[in-house]
């Protein structure tokens, strides 16, 4: 039962476990790979690169935290409120 449940049917168990390991590390290879082909920067590229990939990404942090406050306004309850809040919904819906 244990040589089926590992080995799939792919002959021993061991190298049913040979085959996971070695495709296990060339997926993990790939994914590495394919990953930092999109976010790797050589150093030999211009300043100008770097620094609008800085700019770039001090936007992206800006406008988060700008949703996160608006978020935290609209969400930032008290007890009373969202109180208020279910017995405005119950009554409109009749649950």
């Amino acid at each position: 039962m244990l040589a089926m449940i590992i080995g799939f049917g792919f002959g021993s168990p061991l190298m049913a476990l040979i085959m996971l390991f070695i495709t296990g590390f060339i997926s993990y290879n790939l994914y590495k790979f394919f990953r930092n082909k999109r976010t790797y920067y050589s150093p030999w590229e211009e300043d100008q690169d770097i620094e609008e990939l800085k700019e770039r990404r001090r936007e992206y942090y800006y406008r988060q935290r700008q949703k996160a406050r608006e978020m935290m306004d609209k969400y930032n309850l008290s007890d009373e409120e969202i109180e208020k809040i279910i017995e405005e919904e119950l009554r409109n819906n009749k649950y």
